[in-house]
């Protein structure tokens, strides 16, 4: 077991250490405020604090970790071997920056609580992040740090112990439009038809008439091919479908619609099936609840996964909403149109709350790509390219790799075969 001396012990300091050290590195850590225990104990050991002790293994402290509330940070970003890195240590520092503090800064989302202006749908822009800012965002920083500290405990403490981690690889699919034209109703289909007219997308309208007449199959209907797919490379799979009430931003099928329920309940008995909230209950904690209630008596087992519309995380009340609900993981960390780490880590980690202070019962999984950051890709070997670092990053610390997929996308007419490119994805990147 690790010990570690602090002047303080703080909720910040055991929710940053503990991620670093028993999630990332699987590693026990503990902590201790008093001299005699820490030159006592036999193990591996470092001091956190302003001044070392004596000689022993010591890390410099910001202040970040030991305050409240939100404050201005100045950040300067320098260099560690090739890895980005920030709040600076000193020469006495065994590592050159304060690990503790950079990783919570990423981890609590401590930039989102700043001033900022959101974009259209209400989201923290991905350019005000420091990671875009500073040409970080496609690397898990925290957990290239956290091995980079092991290598450099272990040159100190060569007997140290930790329970290696395995890579893995989770591929989610969000269904906020399960059909184009399919299920919809007269007058949704009518209205549909008028606008394709208006706009003279006349191949549209085609399609339109050959899905209703049942010479076509709709194109977002891919359901069964993807399910396919993951009987061929068996990837932890998610379906996260949307089951809303009808609004400006929410245009799935109705969910009192037959067909539609029934195809939940059929995916349902072949893969993991939760809830991509609309954009009401987003930030509508009662709307929420009802979502999460129907979609759990339609497939007959607890929803406790969750999705945000657009990814619209907006610390910390959307997570306090999916608390107060009683979901227990959510996937939408991250930036819907560039590929990265918003939270600087491929490692699922817990919510911290700054303005409770508090590590909150939700368990965040961050994504590394939203497919809709690739449209505007004209090659598959520049994907692959872009991707393939991105792999080799996450595999480096045997990490977990999530990937976002739209059934939209998957079935929607591009330049690119997306659906090919997705089965290429998920053989290439499964293990």
């Amino acid at each position: 077991m690790l010990l570690i001396f602090t002047h303080k012990v703080t909720n910040r300091l055991t929710y940053t250490a503990k991620q670093l050290f028993e999630k990332i590195l699987g590693m026990e850590v503990s902590f201790t405020t008093k001299v005699e225990e820490f030159i006592k104990h036999s193990g591996p050991k470092m001091t956190y604090s302003k001044q070392p002790l004596q000689n022993e293994f010591f890390i410099r402290s910001n202040d970040l970790l030991f305050e409240q509330g939100i404050n201005d940070v100045d950040i300067k970003v320098a260099d560690w071997d090739g890895v980005p890195c920030f709040f600076a240590a000193g020469d006495k520092s065994a590592i050159p920056f304060d690990i503790f503090s950079a990783s919570f800064f990423l981890l609590s989302r401590y930039e989102e609580y700043l001033p900022h202006v959101k974009d259209s749908v209400g989201r923290f822009p991905v350019k005000e992040s420091l990671a875009y800012q500073h040409k970080f965002l496609e690397m898990p920083v925290v957990d290239l740090w956290a091995f980079k500290l092991l290598a450099a405990l272990k040159e100190r403490f060569p007997d140290i112990r930790r329970k290696d981690r395995t890579y893995s690889c989770t591929s989610i699919i969000n269904v906020t439009t399960s059909h184009a034209y399919a299920m919809r109703g007269f007058i949704r289909t009518l209205g549909g038809m008028f606008l394709d007219l208006g706009k003279l997308k006349f191949g549209q309208v085609v399609q339109r008439f050959s899905v209703l007449l049942g010479i076509k199959k709709d194109p977002y209907d891919n359901f069964f091919e993807l399910v396919d797919i993951h009987k061929k490379y068996p990837i932890k799979t998610i379906f996260f479908f949307q089951f809303a009430k009808h609004s400006a931003h929410d245009k799935n099928i109705s969910i009192n619609n037959n067909k539609f329920r029934y195809l939940i309940k059929s995916i349902a008995d072949y893969s993991m099936v939760s809830l991509s909230t609309s954009f009401l209950s987003s930030t509508n904690k009662e709307v929420l609840k009802e979502e999460k209630r129907q979609l759990g008596n339609l497939i007959n087992r607890p929803i406790n996964y969750s999705r945000l519309r657009y990814n619209r995380v907006n610390v910390p009340a959307a997570y306090r909403n999916l608390v107060d609900t009683e979901f227990t993981d959510d996937f939408s960390m991250g930036y819907t149109h560039e590929i990265g780490f918003r939270a600087g880590t491929c490692t699922p980690f817990h919510f911290y709350d700054i303005n409770m202070e508090v590590r909150q019962p939700l368990k965040v999984h961050p994504f590394a790509l939203h497919d809709y950051a690739l449209v505007n890709y004209r090659k598959k070997e520049e994907i692959f390219e872009k991707m393939d670092r991105v792999y080799r990053s996450v595999k480096q610390v045997n990490g977990n790799f999530v990937m976002v997929f739209s059934n939209e996308l998957l079935g929607g007419k591009q330049h690119l075969d997306w659906m090919d490119l997705y089965q290429s994805f998920i053989k290439r990147y499964y293990v």
